[in-house]
Protein backbone atom coordinates (compact mmCIF):
# COMPACT_ATOMS: atom_id res chain seq x y z
CA UNK A 1 0.00 0.00 0.00
CA UNK A 2 1.18 3.51 -0.04
CA UNK A 3 0.21 5.76 2.83
CA UNK A 4 -1.49 8.92 1.83
CA UNK A 5 -3.28 9.97 5.16
CA UNK A 6 -2.84 10.40 8.48
CA UNK A 7 -4.91 6.98 9.47
CA UNK A 8 -3.02 5.26 7.12
CA UNK A 9 0.21 5.54 9.22
CA UNK A 10 -1.87 5.29 12.60
CA UNK A 11 -2.80 1.68 11.45
CA UNK A 12 -0.51 0.44 10.37
CA UNK A 13 1.49 1.93 13.61
CA UNK A 14 -1.18 -0.24 15.37
CA UNK A 15 -0.74 -3.14 13.42
CA UNK A 16 3.12 -3.20 13.57
CA UNK A 17 3.56 -2.82 16.98
CA UNK A 18 1.25 -5.78 17.86
CA UNK A 19 3.08 -7.87 15.67
CA UNK A 20 6.73 -6.88 17.03
CA UNK A 21 5.82 -7.27 20.15
CA UNK A 22 4.51 -10.81 19.55
CA UNK A 23 7.90 -11.45 17.90
CA UNK A 24 9.72 -10.08 20.95
CA UNK A 25 7.73 -11.70 23.94
CA UNK A 26 7.39 -15.09 21.78
CA UNK A 27 11.34 -14.99 21.61
CA UNK A 28 11.44 -13.93 25.33
CA UNK A 29 9.14 -16.77 26.55
CA UNK A 30 11.18 -19.62 24.72
CA UNK A 31 12.50 -22.07 26.54
CA UNK A 32 13.85 -25.51 26.29
CA UNK A 33 11.49 -28.51 26.73
CA UNK A 34 8.51 -26.18 25.36
CA UNK A 35 6.69 -27.75 22.51
CA UNK A 36 6.79 -25.01 19.41
CA UNK A 37 2.70 -25.61 19.48
CA UNK A 38 2.85 -24.15 23.38
CA UNK A 39 5.12 -21.51 21.76
CA UNK A 40 2.69 -20.53 18.78
CA UNK A 41 -0.59 -20.25 21.93
CA UNK A 42 1.47 -17.79 23.89
CA UNK A 43 1.95 -15.73 20.82
CA UNK A 44 -1.72 -16.30 19.78
CA UNK A 45 -2.94 -15.14 23.10
CA UNK A 46 -0.62 -11.52 22.89
CA UNK A 47 -2.15 -10.87 19.64
CA UNK A 48 -6.05 -11.42 20.20
CA UNK A 49 -5.18 -8.83 23.47
CA UNK A 50 -3.70 -6.49 21.26
CA UNK A 51 -6.94 -6.58 19.35
CA UNK A 52 -4.78 -8.46 16.02
CA UNK A 53 -6.17 -11.47 14.00
CA UNK A 54 -2.83 -13.88 12.57
CA UNK A 55 -2.60 -13.35 8.95
CA UNK A 56 -1.92 -17.02 7.83
CA UNK A 57 -4.53 -18.11 9.55
CA UNK A 58 -6.66 -15.66 8.31
CA UNK A 59 -5.36 -15.81 4.49
CA UNK A 60 -4.14 -19.43 4.08
CA UNK A 61 -6.19 -21.28 7.35
CA UNK A 62 -2.52 -22.07 8.19
CA UNK A 63 -2.75 -24.49 10.94
CA UNK A 64 -1.05 -22.40 13.71
CA UNK A 65 -1.11 -18.15 14.76
CA UNK A 66 2.27 -18.41 13.90
CA UNK A 67 5.04 -19.89 11.98
CA UNK A 68 7.98 -21.60 13.92
CA UNK A 69 10.96 -22.99 12.00
CA UNK A 70 13.16 -25.07 14.00
CA UNK A 71 16.45 -26.08 12.72
CA UNK A 72 16.96 -27.59 9.24
CA UNK A 73 13.06 -25.57 8.27
CA UNK A 74 13.90 -22.98 6.72
CA UNK A 75 10.06 -21.66 6.93
CA UNK A 76 6.55 -21.83 7.27
CA UNK A 77 7.01 -23.97 9.92
CA UNK A 78 3.63 -25.77 11.86
CA UNK A 79 3.30 -25.47 15.04
CA UNK A 80 3.28 -28.49 16.87
CA UNK A 81 3.21 -30.37 20.12
CA UNK A 82 5.65 -33.35 19.01
CA UNK A 83 8.29 -30.43 18.24
CA UNK A 84 10.22 -30.00 21.18
CA UNK A 85 12.45 -26.74 22.10
CA UNK A 86 16.42 -28.09 22.92
CA UNK A 87 19.19 -25.81 23.76
CA UNK A 88 21.01 -24.27 21.05
CA UNK A 89 18.48 -24.67 18.85
CA UNK A 90 17.99 -22.19 15.42
CA UNK A 91 14.44 -21.20 15.68
CA UNK A 92 12.57 -18.52 13.38
CA UNK A 93 9.49 -17.02 14.40
CA UNK A 94 7.37 -15.52 11.71
CA UNK A 95 4.47 -13.13 12.75
CA UNK A 96 2.53 -11.41 10.69
CA UNK A 97 -1.36 -10.28 11.11
CA UNK A 98 -4.71 -8.04 10.83
CA UNK A 99 -5.57 -5.34 12.75
CA UNK A 100 -8.35 -2.67 11.85
CA UNK A 101 -7.99 -3.22 7.84
CA UNK A 102 -4.11 -2.83 8.01
CA UNK A 103 -2.08 -5.71 8.11
CA UNK A 104 1.76 -6.29 8.70
CA UNK A 105 5.07 -9.05 9.18
CA UNK A 106 8.05 -9.44 11.00
CA UNK A 107 9.91 -12.22 11.89
CA UNK A 108 13.81 -13.28 13.39
CA UNK A 109 15.90 -16.50 13.82
CA UNK A 110 17.56 -16.73 16.82
CA UNK A 111 19.41 -19.06 18.84
CA UNK A 112 17.78 -20.77 22.06
CA UNK A 113 19.85 -20.56 24.83
CA UNK A 114 24.17 -21.40 24.64
CA UNK A 115 24.99 -21.59 21.56
CA UNK A 116 25.84 -25.06 21.37
CA UNK A 117 25.75 -25.82 17.38
CA UNK A 118 27.58 -22.74 16.19
CA UNK A 119 24.58 -21.21 14.92
CA UNK A 120 25.09 -17.56 15.86
CA UNK A 121 27.60 -16.46 13.26
CA UNK A 122 24.48 -17.02 10.54
CA UNK A 123 22.45 -15.45 13.02
CA UNK A 124 23.93 -12.27 12.93
CA UNK A 125 25.50 -12.19 9.26
CA UNK A 126 21.48 -11.71 8.77
CA UNK A 127 20.51 -9.60 10.94
CA UNK A 128 23.38 -6.96 9.72
CA UNK A 129 22.68 -7.58 6.45
CA UNK A 130 18.74 -6.95 7.02
CA UNK A 131 20.28 -3.69 8.57
CA UNK A 132 22.35 -2.90 5.93
CA UNK A 133 19.86 -3.92 3.04
CA UNK A 134 17.14 -1.26 4.81
CA UNK A 135 19.44 1.21 5.47
CA UNK A 136 20.25 2.10 1.39
CA UNK A 137 16.46 1.66 0.39
CA UNK A 138 14.32 4.98 -0.69
CA UNK A 139 12.20 5.96 -3.16
CA UNK A 140 13.67 5.35 -6.83
CA UNK A 141 15.99 3.00 -5.96
CA UNK A 142 16.19 -0.19 -7.80
CA UNK A 143 14.40 -3.45 -6.02
CA UNK A 144 17.27 -5.35 -7.95
CA UNK A 145 19.72 -3.36 -6.34
CA UNK A 146 18.96 -4.41 -2.99
CA UNK A 147 18.95 -8.00 -4.00
CA UNK A 148 22.74 -7.48 -5.57
CA UNK A 149 23.34 -5.69 -1.64
CA UNK A 150 21.94 -9.40 0.11
CA UNK A 151 23.47 -11.38 -2.24
CA UNK A 152 26.98 -9.51 -2.24
CA UNK A 153 27.02 -8.88 1.67
CA UNK A 154 25.86 -12.75 2.28
CA UNK A 155 28.94 -14.46 -0.64
CA UNK A 156 31.42 -12.12 1.89
CA UNK A 157 30.43 -13.76 5.33
CA UNK A 158 30.60 -17.40 3.32
CA UNK A 159 26.82 -17.83 3.20
CA UNK A 160 24.00 -18.21 0.65
CA UNK A 161 21.00 -17.44 0.11
CA UNK A 162 17.54 -19.00 -0.61
CA UNK A 163 16.09 -17.41 -4.36
CA UNK A 164 12.96 -18.23 -4.12
CA UNK A 165 11.87 -16.89 -0.72
CA UNK A 166 11.03 -13.27 -1.29
CA UNK A 167 10.16 -9.84 0.95
CA UNK A 168 7.02 -8.47 -0.29
CA UNK A 169 4.79 -5.29 -0.55
CA UNK A 170 2.22 -5.09 2.83
CA UNK A 171 -0.25 -3.18 3.90
CA UNK A 172 -4.01 -4.03 3.33
CA UNK A 173 -3.17 -7.44 2.77
CA UNK A 174 -0.56 -9.83 3.89
CA UNK A 175 1.18 -10.01 0.26
CA UNK A 176 0.89 -6.76 -2.45
CA UNK A 177 2.86 -5.08 -4.63
CA UNK A 178 5.56 -5.48 -5.12
CA UNK A 179 5.28 -8.87 -5.13
CA UNK A 180 9.41 -10.24 -4.74
CA UNK A 181 11.98 -8.19 -3.03
CA UNK A 182 14.41 -10.82 -3.71
CA UNK A 183 17.06 -11.60 -1.98
CA UNK A 184 19.41 -11.98 -5.37
CA UNK A 185 19.62 -9.68 -8.30
CA UNK A 186 17.24 -10.52 -10.52
CA UNK A 187 17.83 -8.27 -13.82
CA UNK A 188 14.78 -8.73 -15.15
CA UNK A 189 13.26 -7.06 -12.32
CA UNK A 190 13.00 -3.19 -13.30
CA UNK A 191 10.91 -2.17 -10.47
CA UNK A 192 11.42 0.72 -8.24
CA UNK A 193 10.93 1.56 -4.69
CA UNK A 194 8.10 3.83 -4.31
CA UNK A 195 7.98 6.97 -1.76
CA UNK A 196 5.33 6.52 1.08
CA UNK A 197 4.84 2.82 0.02
CA UNK A 198 4.89 -0.07 2.29
CA UNK A 199 7.31 -3.15 1.98
CA UNK A 200 8.26 -6.03 4.50
CA UNK A 201 12.01 -6.64 3.33
CA UNK A 202 13.26 -10.25 4.81
CA UNK A 203 16.52 -11.69 4.34
CA UNK A 204 17.33 -15.60 3.72
CA UNK A 205 20.99 -16.46 4.53
CA UNK A 206 21.99 -19.80 3.89
CA UNK A 207 24.30 -22.43 4.90
CA UNK A 208 24.47 -24.45 2.32
CA UNK A 209 20.64 -24.42 0.11
CA UNK A 210 19.81 -22.22 -2.64
CA UNK A 211 16.03 -22.94 -2.99
CA UNK A 212 13.55 -24.13 -0.34
CA UNK A 213 11.55 -27.25 -1.03
CA UNK A 214 7.91 -27.57 0.15
CA UNK A 215 7.55 -30.86 2.45
CA UNK A 216 4.79 -32.94 2.25
CA UNK A 217 2.51 -31.30 5.01
CA UNK A 218 2.24 -28.77 2.83
CA UNK A 219 3.55 -26.15 4.38
CA UNK A 220 7.30 -26.26 5.73
CA UNK A 221 10.15 -25.48 3.87
CA UNK A 222 13.47 -27.23 3.71
CA UNK A 223 16.30 -26.24 1.63
CA UNK A 224 17.38 -28.11 -1.16
CA UNK A 225 21.01 -28.80 0.03
CA UNK A 226 20.19 -28.99 3.27
CA UNK A 227 21.66 -26.59 6.33
CA UNK A 228 20.32 -24.36 7.99
CA UNK A 229 18.31 -20.29 7.46
CA UNK A 230 18.34 -17.37 9.40
CA UNK A 231 15.67 -15.35 8.09
CA UNK A 232 14.84 -11.76 9.57
CA UNK A 233 11.94 -9.30 8.62
CA UNK A 234 10.70 -6.05 9.35
CA UNK A 235 7.93 -3.79 7.78
CA UNK A 236 8.86 -0.63 6.89
CA UNK A 237 7.30 2.77 5.02
CA UNK A 238 9.77 3.52 2.09
CA UNK A 239 10.82 7.45 2.02
CA UNK A 240 13.17 10.21 0.08
CA UNK A 241 15.42 8.90 3.31
CA UNK A 242 16.04 6.68 6.01
CA UNK A 243 12.97 4.49 5.86
CA UNK A 244 10.37 4.18 8.70
CA UNK A 245 10.63 1.03 10.41
CA UNK A 246 7.34 -0.24 11.75
CA UNK A 247 8.29 -3.01 13.08
CA UNK A 248 11.27 -1.70 15.22
CA UNK A 249 9.76 -2.89 18.57
CA UNK A 250 10.60 -6.52 17.87
CA UNK A 251 14.47 -5.80 18.92
CA UNK A 252 15.38 -8.21 16.72
CA UNK A 253 18.69 -5.84 16.09
CA UNK A 254 19.02 -5.65 19.92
Amino acid sequence: MSISKEDELEGMKKVSEAVAITLREMRNHAKPGMTTKELDNFGAEILANLGAKSAPLLTYNFPGATCISVNHEVAHGIPSEKTVLQEGDLINIDVSAELNGFWSDNGGSFVLGADTNQHQALVEASKTILKKAISQIKGGVKIADIGRLIETEAKKSGYKVIRNLTGHGVGRSLHEEPHEIANFYDRYNTDRFRKNSVVAVETFISTHSTMADTQSDGWTLLGNRGGYVAQHEHTIIVTSGQPIILTEMNEIWN
